[in-house]
């Protein structure tokens, strides 16, 4: 399956409270930093809505 790779590029101050609950959903700590999920439709929402506060990567399956 695919994988996402997500990196919060802009603070998340000054916007609603339920976008910073979805950063911290999403297993941010800090600003800069990445995660990686493996891709889903609720996952997809949850960066639909914080979209302008992140960066997103796909990431191919290397081989094994």
């Amino acid at each position: 399956m695919a994988k996402i790779e997500i990196t919060w590029v802009k603070s998340s101050i000054g916007y609603k409270e339920d976008q910073r609950r979805t950063i911290k959903a999403l297993g941010f700590k800090r600003l800069n930093g990445s995660v990686i999920h493996e891709d889903s439709a609720v996952l997809r929402g949850m960066i639909n809505k914080v979209r302008h506060l992140v960066k997103i990567e796909e990431k191919t399956d290397e081989a094994r």
